[in-house]
């Protein structure tokens, strides 16, 4: 991973970004005693329903907190990509970020999990399992990395787009594909036929544009926000995939810069957050259908027999790892046709208040 070129770049991005650590001190130095403002960066722009969530635990933490704990938001990859405020956080830089489980993947392997094509049965499945114990179990797993999840949110599921239609693995073959810095997700290109090719979101825009790759998968909502329905036309409801979004916050923020009763309103407000951006999904996902097909976007319905059996090894490789085989046969076993009750912060993940 480390010889990749994806990963140089964002490293080297990362070291310039390390400049501004001296004044990120001042400015932790410099702020009032009674009050505590929290840095978050993320890289989704300001439609997107999971700032609008991130907004809302905002205002939560306002009127829980009194005016004393707020959020101080840098959104649109101001900080950087991903994988950059990812680091940002493991250093101190910043005190939370948004990551998907496959910018995770590359963190702490245990997301890889999520990555996995056709995991889930349904939306009542991803729910029972990312919101109750294996989901809360998989939250707090990176705690020792620096860092470790406070909320769950809601992406359904991700499916192909490209400059021509999509029907079939086999449509695939010769295809530069716009991927996530996954391993599996790569793998997972590779065994349907395409070329992944890791780039990071912000860019995605003008690579499909210039030929850079010929498609991108990801959910509706996300796919019209970008404005990615311009430069690539055909939308193939394949549903390979339904990888959460994550609220991550420093293991170092969480264990010095808070007291034990604002840990307790953040995990409210976070819990809250959730709640919230689950409300705006039907909505959000309605309207930004209507947006592609009256531009002019196809929508495709796919035969996704064809998709399950070339990933078939996958399922294979991830049953050899006892850990991820073991997560397997619990996501399995949760295959519900019930849905869960919204979440609550007693169902926040137990962590010790020591690193």
């Amino acid at each position: 991973m480390t010889n990749s070129p994806h990963y140089s770049k964002i490293s080297s991005k990362f070291l310039k970004l390390l400049i501004c650590l001296p004044l990120c001190f001042v400015v932790s130095l410099a702020w009032p005693d009674k009050t505590v403002t929290l840095k978050l960066a993320h890289n989704l722009n300001q439609k997107h329903m999971v700032h609008k969530a991130l907004i809302h635990m905002d205002q939560q933490l306002d009127t829980l907190s009194k005016g004393t704990l707020r959020l101080r938001i840098y959104p649109a990859g101001q900080m950087g990509d991903a994988v950059d405020t990812l680091q940002m956080l493991q250093h101190g830089i910043i005190d939370m970020t948004k990551g998907t489980a496959s910018d995770l993947e590359l963190f702490d392997n245990t997301f890889a999990i999520f990555n996995l094509p056709y995991l889930f049965e349904s939306l009542e499945h991803f729910n029972k399992v990312v919101y109750g114990p294996v989901g809360r179990e998989i939250m707090a797993s990176p705690t020792h990395k620096g860092f470790f999840a406070i909320a769950a949110f809601e992406t359904r599921f991700r499916s192909f787009y490209a400059r021509k239609p999509i029907h079939s693995p086999k449509d695939l073959k010769g295809m530069k594909v716009r991927v996530q810095p996954s391993p599996t997700t790569i793998e997972m290109i590779k065994l349907m036929g395409g070329m992944p090719t890791p780039i990071p979101f912000g860019e995605t825009y003008t690579a499909l544009q210039q030929g850079v790759v010929d498609m991108a998968e990801n959910n509706e909502p996300s796919y019209v926000d970008t404005r990615h329905y311009e430069v690539a036309r055909f939308f193939s409801e394949d549903q390979h995939s339904s990888v959460p979004d994550y609220l991550l916050i420093s293991t170092h923020t969480w264990n010095n810069k808070l007291s034990e009763e604002q840990r307790k309103i953040i995990r409210e407000a976070a819990v809250r957050s959730e709640n919230y951006q689950k409300t705006l999904w039907n909505e959000t996902l309605n309207a930004a259908r209507e947006t592609a097909s009256k531009a002019g976007v196809t929508f495709i319905e796919v035969d996704k027999k064809p998709f399950r059996e070339a990933i078939k090894p996958l399922y294979q490789q991830f049953t050899r790892n006892p850990r991820q085989a073991t997560l397997l046969s619990k996501i399995q076993s949760e295959v519900t046709g019930s849905p869960i009750p919204q979440a609550t912060s007693a169902d926040q993940p137990k962590l010790s208040t020591q690193p």
